[in-house]
């Protein structure tokens, strides 16, 4: 229920209440603990503590709760859930700007078998890589999928990355086989990405097989220039046409549990991304939990992230079929235009949740805050309003929930739901405070720190100062299973990687994330403060500054002579980080800005260009 009339401590003011608390999936868990410990845990905060301070107990119990088949690798739970809908039942709802595809269970299963039968046979093996330059669409997740039931690694990155990003991320992996989508449809166009995958593929001298998704009509996509150096490139519908033995059933291989499955890459502060290798046992796990109890998620809900096939929203949002709810996968702009309703589109997600019945929506903070400032209130939109009747929750990540946009929800989306602004990273592919269907929501506050998450503010020194309220770096003191398997490459180099990345600043038994965060020592809430080392997250897509000097140095070597990448979030001002990129010109060649910064397009993300650019011929650093 609605509440605005309550403040916490901090100044922390109650914008919602839950009336259900009983109902709730966290609510039977912290029950059925308390009833077979003997402990007297009568609230979240109690649960929590216990969960980290017994953490063999708590992992145990959430084996148990969660109901994950040991014998059955991460895939196999994935696509046969524990609490299994009827194989008729929607599985995927893949959406377009112009599309719809509804995937049964069963059609899922046999297309993630044609998929595997077909990877099998082009000689991919356990611990091999496959990458996908990929939208976020049904044939990713069954490619996935596929390749991760024989043991082989999933990589993925969106279509809208540069080449020069891809490059450095998938020249570290080498990928045996590539999928690539031939075009994409964004904001009522059509983007082909021929010439994107010619120089991608050029410059992977060990690609064997190069796959081609047919992602939208009429696009001239020549294969001409595009087949790999020592192999071979096809459609994805000659791909599986092609398997000799089509009646081969789906295999599961049999692997240890911390075995690999995905591969993530850090942002590139200090270099070329590190490739984060993530296990699959400790993957689902953590999204189970999640899902189950931070999420309250069920056979029967459909949960719907807005996110690209290179974020790690990603890969939580497919974790939720282990949980036999319906995912929403959705390839395209959340501000598709409505010529006939004219505005910006900021119709366009919620007439999606109306029409897919969508009961939890994900996005990005800066999403939100869009709509707010566009004053949009569904409800009550002059053409076709929603009611959004379906919904139970909305998440926000990326970057910090401004206190007004959590007001501005209440006031404007729906008044009834749990608002969970959720704070994790790549690097543990997961969450570190996330969203309580037990716990009020305060405005400005993530609602808790993540059950058998040990998170604190740690200051300077080290100590732990999250009782006092003040500020300090997001620790967490205790291991969790989500923690990265090893960083690649494998052996004493990558695990140097890993060590300096996570335990060089507090020691090799403390967690150091890289924000900066306080605790409310009264609601137990977490408000995000931004970050607290040199990665920049403009409108919460994480990149290091190290990548654009790599671009600079590629492409404008002659023209710019020395360049400060920094990130600008003024107290009081700015909502969102904004990247300023302050460059010296070469007196012997002086370039135009304007020049300079569509130098940036095709090497770069298009999310990550630019806000601020400014060129001199002097560039003053000064040290602290």
């Amino acid at each position: 229920m609605p509440h605005s009339d309550e403040q916490g401590s901090l100044g922390a003011k109650e914008l919602w209440r839950p009336s259900s608390r009983e109902k709730t999936q966290i609510y039977d868990f912290m029950s059925k603990v308390g009833q077979k410990y003997d402990i007297p845990l009568k609230d979240y905060n109690a649960l929590w503590q216990w969960s980290i301070s017994e953490p063999a107990k708590f992992w145990e119990e959430i084996w148990h709760y969660t109901q994950i088949k040991a014998h059955r690798p991460y895939k196999q739970n994935l696509l046969y859930p524990a609490n299994a809908p009827d194989e008729n039942d929607v599985a995927i709802i893949g959406a377009t700007e112009a599309d719809r595809e509804f995937i049964s269970w069963k059609e899922l299963r046999e297309r993630v078998r044609q998929c595997a039968n077909a990877l099998k046979e082009a000689g991919l093996q356990t611990n091999d890589r496959v990458a996908g330059f990929v939208g976020n669409h049904a044939n990713t997740v069954v490619a996935m999928l596929a390749t991760t039931s024989i043991g082989a690694y999933w990589t993925g990155v969106s279509p809208d990355t540069g080449v020069h990003a891809v490059l450095e991320r998938l020249k570290q992996i080498e990928p045996k086989i590539l999928f690539a989508d031939h075009a994409s449809l964004y904001n009522g166009k059509v983007h082909g990405s021929h010439a994107k995958v010619r120089e991608i593929v050029a410059d992977l001298p060990f690609l064997e097989v190069l796959v081609v998704f047919e992602t939208a009509k009429d696009v001239d996509f020549k294969f001409e220039g595009v087949r790999p150096a020592n192999g071979k490139v096809v459609t994805y519908n000659d791909f599986q046409s092609a398997v000799q033995n089509e009646s081969a059933s789906l295999e599961f291989a049999s692997l240890p549990p911390d075995h690999p499955v995905y591969i993530l890459y850090s942002s590139g502060t200090t270099g070329a991304p590190k490739p984060i290798v993530h296990g699959s046992l400790g993957t689902l796990l953590q999204h189970k939990k999640e899902h189950l109890l931070h999420c309250d998620l069920r056979p029967g809900d459909r949960l719907f992230y807005f996110t690209t096939t290179t974020w790690m929203m990603w890969h939580w949002l497919v974790s939720g079929l282990a949980s036999g709810a319906t995912i929403v996968l959705y390839d395209g702009s959340p501000f598709r235009p409505f010529d006939v309703e004219g505005g910006n589109g900021e119709m366009a997600m919620p007439r999606l949740i109306e029409e897919l019945q969508i009961t939890h929506f994900g996005t990005s903070a800066k999403y939100l805050s869009v709509l707010e400032q566009a004053a949009l209130n569904p409800s009550k939109h002059a053409h076709r309003p929603v009611s959004l009747s379906t919904l139970k929750a909305i998440f926000s990540t990326g970057s910090p929930l401004a206190p007004s946009t959590f007001e501005y929800v209440y006031a404007s989306i729906h008044p009834d739901i749990m608002l969970g602004s959720i704070t994790g990273g790549t690097d543990i592919l997961s969450l570190f405070c996330s969203g309580c269907p037990i716990l009020p929501v305060y405005k400005g506050e993530i609602q808790c720190r993540s059950l058998g998450m040990a998170v604190t503010a740690f200051d300077p020194a080290g100590n732990d100062i999250s009782a006092s309220g003040e500020p300090g770096d997001l620790v967490c003191t205790v291991p969790f299973p989500a923690q990265p398997v090893m960083f690649w490459p494998p052996g004493p180099k990558g695990l140097e990687k890993y060590r300096k990345s996570y335990f060089d600043v507090f020691g090799p038994n403390i967690w150091h994330h890289g924000d900066f965060v306080r605790v409310n020592p009264v609601t137990g809430g977490v408000v995000m403060l931004g970050r607290s080392d040199g990665v920049l997250k403009p409108s919460g897509v994480r990149f290091g500054s190290a990548e654009i000097y790599n671009v600079l140095l590629k492409h404008f070597a002659d023209e710019i002579e020395d360049s400060l990448c920094v990130g600008r979030r003024r107290e009081g001002i700015d909502s969102d980080e904004t990247v300023v990129l302050f460059v010296k010109l070469s007196l012997a060649s002086p370039l135009p800005c304007q020049s300079s910064r569509a130098g940036f397009s095709p090497s770069f993300a298009k999310s990550s260009v630019l806000v601020m650019f400014l060129a001199s011929s002097i560039l003053v650093l000064r040290s602290q």
